[in-house]
């Protein structure tokens, strides 16, 4: 697990030529600063990290949020339809997300959002998955007579959530919150049609890095090393909560 990343920081810190002669270097070298410089002359990597944070965040809060309410409805409130709904949301999870493509950027283009975040945030702030997941582990957790016994003492639905629901299924909230995070920071394919490298994501920013006729790679794992740093501290944060709840 941590030779890919140790080797980020050994190509990260090298020349272009030193990471590609045979056998490669097996330590860090002295150009992790320059490396750093060159890719922050060539791409705006604040404005990236930035923009990222923002819709990585939104995202996995929003999808934590919706998935969590939905999850709770699907295992816990009884209503018209709901198996028949349920397997409608579980059928969107075999659409290639890719047939949605054309449809979506039309839709963003007559709302005036190509090149903003929210063009990025607001189609992906719901997840099938995250749906799945939540129903699931409330359908287990979350037993019958808790609810019935907050009924009886006459507490709403959004106060039987707030109160019982989230505090028994922080573990899987984590966990959807932890992944949706990974997902949304890593996603390429809608950041870059939605987006232009004057507003990026990290990984529209990336695809900016070391061009010429012979690609530079070690700027490119520099800018990679750099987008790898959020990542790392948002696992170290959830870390606990995301064993636990596996």
């Amino acid at each position: 697990s941590l030779l890919p990343l140790y080797w980020t920081v050994i190509a990260a810190s090298r020349t272009n030529a030193e990471i590609t002669r045979t056998p490669p270097p097996l330590t860090p070298g002295a150009n992790l600063i320059p490396n750093i410089r060159q890719a922050a002359s060539q791409v705006d990597m604040v404005k990236a990290l930035v923009n990222s944070v923002i819709v990585s965040g939104s995202i996995a809060l929003g999808t934590v949020l919706f998935c969590t309410l939905a999850g709770f409805a699907f295992a816990k409130l009884k209503f018209r339809g709901s198996t028949v709904l349920l397997i409608i949301v579980l059928a969107t999870m075999m659409v290639p997300s890719q047939l949605g493509i054309i449809p979506l950027f039309m839709l963003i283009a007559k709302l005036h959002w190509v090149n903003h975040l929210q063009a990025v945030i607001l189609p992906t702030l719901v997840s099938a998955f995250g749906v799945f997941l939540m129903r699931q582990y409330l359908s287990q957790a979350l037993p019958d007579e808790l609810i019935d016994a907050a009924v009886v003492d006459g507490a709403s639905t959004f106060r039987i959530f707030r109160s019982i629901v989230i505090p028994i299924a922080r573990p899987a909230m984590a966990v959807l919150g932890m992944l949706t995070f990974l997902m949304a920071w890593n996603d390429f394919f809608w950041p870059i049609i939605a987006l232009t490298s004057q507003n990026p994501t990290v990984q529209v920013a990336l695809n900016s890095l070391g061009n010429g006729y012979v690609h530079d790679q070690s700027v490119i794992m520099a800018g990679t090393l750099i987008g790898t740093i959020p990542v790392l501290i948002v696992f170290a944060l959830l870390g606990k909560q995301i064993v636990g709840g596996i």
